[in-house]
């Protein structure tokens, strides 16, 4: 199969003592087999893998992502990686691996880093949409011009099936709290060695394929927000869970958050998701139907005249319009129609209550800062 090759990402300059990371957005494989006409014969033909489970996540576009490069090792060698705030590992495609998703990557060769070291502690991460193995090493980390030195690295040995064969990022760098027994997140190492001027990072994320959306180390930039950044309190060690109050549909109450909903904010998801047993309700709510392929259309011309989705958190109003919940380039019989961003969450509750996921449709409206220091996440409306 043909590697496909990602263009060379220029970085921006540190300014005001900020860290800033470019990313770029790319097209699913979903919207790239839809436009080009070839998703119903690729959904005809589709095999079962290998290892005999159904390679379905790759035929949404739950794998659209925001892409930065990262450098590992001396000398440096470059990597696009997947900003994850939804796990905490930090993995990259290495030589130690022969599967197939690996011979689509850039591989990190360890022997070609003065500064790598390992003790062969192994490790596994599964996702939801994937797993792997492999072994952890030690080695420096270069963002922009931030150097993060003895930082622990996972090299991928096994990508088993091929949920990590066509994406475009090389591996993924989780941005969660640590987990006990876990491995450390780059975002802690950071801390401990004092590379900060305040202990926050802060997600910029544009609709558009390409340039334009960033991640900040350090502190925020006024330029990307309107207003007041509103803050919320995350439970300490998750995966920047917190809690809604309140959750309204044309600024209407629906009772489903009456004892409260949990929610995570997950760069690593691409989509808003709905606790399963209100997800129907939503899509009739708005007006939605399904199409051939399953995925939830409205008629674009008619988005100003769809509800506004309301979260209440921390007393903050978060007001998300239908022109950031819907996507373009849906076609159904022919005609041209926006998707839904929305589905249901894998999990009706969490902690005893309703389960939602603030994924990368909400995040877009919401300029979204994560402080680790207070385990708080603030929310501003986007400078448009």
């Amino acid at each position: 199969m043909m590697k496909v090759l990602v263009p060379i990402l220029a970085f921006l300059a540190i300014t005001d003592g900020l860290i800033r990371v470019p990313l770029m957005k790319f097209k699913s494989l979903y919207e790239q087999l839809l436009e080009e006409g070839q998703l119903k014969n690729f959904l005809t033909n589709q095999q079962l893998n290998s290892d005999g489970s159904y390679n379905e996540p790759l035929l949404n576009y739950k794998d659209m992502a925001y892409f930065g490069q990262i450098s590992v090792g001396t000398p440096p060698q470059s990597f696009y990686v997947h900003f994850d705030t939804g796990s905490t590992h930090l993995w990259i495609n290495s030589v130690y691996c022969k599967s197939e998703a690996c011979t689509m990557h850039h591989l990190f060769n360890p022997e070609a880093s003065s500064t790598y070291y390992s003790n062969g502690q192994p490790f596994s991460v599964h996702y939801g949409t994937g797993s792997l193995t492999g072994v952890i090493g030690y080695d420096t980390v270069s963002l922009q011009g931030l150097k993060v030195t003895n930082q622990e690295i996972g090299l991928s040995t096994n990508e088993p099936g091929n949920n990590f064969a066509r994406p475009l990022h090389d591996g993924i760098m989780g941005m969660g709290f640590k987990q006990p027994g876990g491995m450390t997140p780059i975002v802690d190492t950071m801390i401990q060695e004092n590379l900060l001027e305040e202990p926050i990072f802060a997600f910029y994320l544009t609709n558009s394929p390409g340039h334009g959306s960033e991640v900040v180390f350090g502190g925020v930039d006024p330029t990307h927000y309107t207003g007041e950044i509103h803050w919320v309190p995350v439970a300490p060690g998750s995966h920047w869970q917190l809690v809604m109050e309140s959750f309204e549909i044309d600024h209407q109450e629906t009772g489903w958050c009456s004892d409260g909903c949990s929610a995570i904010v997950d760069t690593g998801t691409s989509l808003l998701t709905c606790p399963p047993q209100f997800v129907n309700e939503l899509y009739q709510k708005i007006g939605a139907q399904a199409n051939e392929y399953g995925d939830y259309v409205v008629d674009c011309n008619n988005l100003n005249n769809l509800p506004t989705l309301t979260f209440i958190m921390n007393g903050a109003h978060l007001h998300l319009e239908p022109s950031f919940y819907t996507l373009e380039n849906a076609k159904s019989n022919g005609q041209k129609y926006c998707r839904l961003g929305i589905e249901g969450s894998h999990e009706e509750y969490r902690d005893g209550q309703p389960f939602w996921t603030l994924g990368d449709i909400f995040i877009r409206q919401f300029y979204t800062v994560f402080d680790q220091g207070n385990t708080q996440v603030g929310f501003a409306k986007v400078a448009s």
